[in-house]
């Protein structure tokens, strides 16, 4: 009897979606905040960062009022992400009957497999509304707490038929950590008006790559501009040949990575190793200055993804991640202001003047793209 093919996509598109973009933390922890305190039947969120602090403080008080109105709470957390997450916040949540579950708790004899993560950033509510994007509860995202040096970061407001996807995901994810589904009440029948499409693509280790294969097939097919921003810049080499072929034939490639801030310097080095061949073949780059950008947004013509894939390497070997696809012009448009805002606090990097950068700079390169490369072997071995 055949094997039974995986289906290439595990969602389909829907029409009738609304998208709004929610730049920084002073537009996005209100909103999500706004949509804990409207709640009326249940919340599911997951995250991968999440460190005590104002602002999860915050996310906690509204939480367990969410459960005193009797609403469904369930908190998935990754283990290692989590580990700022102090006790007595911890403490907090349980004993308010709030359901909190970890993915993969750490084991440092088992070193592989305590690599798996849950890189995912989803907060859903109702059945009604869901964000997601980049961040996590953390008071590095946001201004109030940390006023010059807040995290660039972007989260998606989503309504429409497209929430039911991302519940059924994180539904299956809860259910292989924790061997059983959420009990969720029943929520009214929606009507949805024509609106945007989307689609909800993920990634699940080497074994389920939809995000960083959509990305490829619409770079391969962009005709007017492909524009990219991410904090981590280590990608495969079809995104590299991917990147350059389409900048060589005319089509207007532009990077936006970090500049001198970042949480990684190492992974910024390592990512200035791939500049030159970029540059040469016509590649624009450009290095954000003000502070450190974590958001993770491509954008190939009028289509957009947005969500919590760095499309790096070490994401797609090792991480669960998730993405909202959209495609319409007028939120595409959107897109494009937010990078040409986002272009114009840049500093554009050029050939001539890379070619004369200095030997300590080179040797920060070499170094870090030498760990790069042992990351990897290590990886191939524990995949054979």
């Amino acid at each position: 009897m055949p094997l039974r093919r995986e289906k290439a996509y595990r969602f389909n598109w829907h029409t009738d979606c609304r998208f709004s973009l929610l730049v920084d933390g002073s537009r996005f922890y209100p909103a999500m905040l706004e949509a804990i305190r409207q709640a009326e039947k249940f919340i599911l969120l997951e995250l991968y960062l999440v460190e005590s602090g104002h602002i999860t403080r915050r996310f906690i008080d509204a939480l367990i009022a969410a459960r005193q109105r009797d609403v469904a709470v369930y908190l998935l957390l990754d283990d290692y992400g989590s580990q700022q997450l102090e006790p007595l916040d911890r403490e907090r949540l349980l004993a308010r009957g709030i359901q909190l579950t970890f993915y993969n708790p750490l084991n440092y004899r088992q070193f592989y497999r305590s690599l798996r993560r849950d890189h995912r950033k989803l907060l859903l509510v109702d059945n009604l509304i869901a964000f997601t994007g980049g961040a996590g509860l953390s008071d590095a995202f946001d201004p109030p707490y940390n006023p010059e040096h807040a995290w660039h970061e972007v989260m998606l407001q989503i309504e429409g038929p497209v929430v039911v996807d991302w519940m059924q995901q994180f539904c299956t994810t809860w259910q292989s950590v924790r061997g059983s589904s959420p009990e969720l009440p029943d929520c009214l029948e929606q009507h949805f008006k024509p609106g945007q499409s989307g689609r909800v693509v993920i990634s699940a280790g080497l074994h389920r790559q939809e995000i960083k294969r959509t990305f490829i097939k619409r770079m391969r097919n962009a005709e007017k501009r492909i524009w990219l921003t991410t904090p981590y810049f280590i990608p495969s080499r079809k995104v590299r040949r991917g990147l350059t072929q389409r900048a060589r034939s005319g089509v207007d490639v532009r990077l936006l990575l970090p500049g001198p801030v970042s949480d990684h310097p190492w992974v910024s080095h390592a990512a200035r190793g791939f500049y030159h061949r970029l540059l040469r073949h016509g590649v624009r780059i450009f290095e954000y200055q003000p502070r450190f950008v974590h958001a993770k947004i491509g954008l190939c013509d009028n289509w957009c993804t947005i969500g919590s894939s760095n499309l790096d390497r070490w994401n797609q070997r090792w991480n669960l991640d998730a993405n909202q696809e959209v495609e319409d012009n007028e939120f595409s448009q959107n897109v494009r202001e937010l990078f040409e805002a986002d272009f114009s606090q840049c500093r554009e990097i050029t050939l001539a003047e890379w070619q004369i950068r200095s030997w300590r700079q080179r040797l920060r390169e070499w170094w870090s793209g030498r760990l790069v490369i042992l990351l990897e072997i290590l990886g191939r071995r524990y995949h054979k």
